[in-house]
């Protein structure tokens, strides 16, 4: 479900990383060690280049230890039943690929279906409580459906709500993001009804987050997906329309620009 904006590039083929030893408690440590030992100065230019890491930019200060995205994973996949304290101490690293982990793990408890509630109960809190430490749109896509959406699917959808009218950008990412797990299950108004509060944000990255999931809502209901574009088209920023549109036939795409530009020319 995660925009184009969302994908974070590709660096070749990941290397194989030496398995976690049986019986081994998973820790924050050890995932550490286990990354330091894939350091690529080479990819850590690459990921300071491609996020947003200067002086006034929107991941300023974040570290980028240099760890392809895919080893990382992998590594989540190894440690994926590390204890939550352990999952904490990775979210307060400086590091990013150390969060990304952290909340890679997250997911993956959160959708296993041995999980228990209660399990998946404190995986949103604890989510929702260190969202200061779930900052960056990446970390924000590999979490929020999972964790935040998938434990909100058969309960009140306020915590959401309240997350679109948030002055933190990344609790309003989470808020579009997390309905990705009502769209899978053809569940589109909290989606199109977050958008609308979500339409004329002032960031990017939520007019793309925005766009992204209405676009991706549309491919289970084009009707909804039109009747929204008919309402807001004119009048939403042209990243998020040109983010909702993308899946549309070359005479529709043309039509709601066109409604865009006699709005705003240029």
């Amino acid at each position: 479900m995660t925009p184009k904006a969302g994908k974070i590039p590709k660096a070749g083929k990941a290397r194989k990383p030496a398995a976690l030893a049986p019986g081994t408690q998973p820790t924050a440590v050890g995932f550490l060690e286990r990354l330091k030992i894939r350091q690529s100065d080479v990819e850590q230019a690459k990921y300071q280049r491609y996020f947003k890491t200067g002086q006034g930019d929107y991941a300023e200060g974040d570290f980028f230890m240099g760890v392809r995205m895919g080893e990382v994973f992998t590594l989540a996949k190894e440690f994926a039943a590390m204890p939550l304290d352990e999952i904490e101490k990775l979210l307060d690293e400086d590091i990013h690929e150390a969060r990304a982990g952290a909340v890679k793990i997250m997911s993956l408890q959160a959708q296993k279906k041995k999980t228990t509630e209660e399990r998946r109960h404190t995986l949103f809190e604890l989510y929702l409580r260190r969202h200061d430490r779930i900052n960056n749109w990446d970390l924000v896509d590999l979490g929020a459906g999972r964790v935040v959406g998938g434990w909100l699917m058969d309960k009140s959808r306020d915590p959401l709500y309240e997350l679109a009218r948030s002055e933190n950008m990344w609790e309003r990412r989470t808020a579009i993001v997390a309905t990705s797990a009502f769209i899978r299950e053809g569940q589109l108004d909290d989606t199109f009804a977050i958008a609308e509060i979500l339409l004329h944000d002032k960031e990017d990255l939520i007019n793309k987050a925005v766009g992204g999931w209405v676009r991706d809502a549309g491919r289970s209901s084009r009707e909804r997906l039109l009747a929204f574009l008919d309402e807001h088209a004119a009048t939403m920023p042209r990243t998020t329309l040109r983010y909702a549109i993308e899946h549309l036939g070359k005479e529709q795409r043309a039509y709601y620009l066109t409604l865009k530009d006699r709005v705003s020319p240029g």
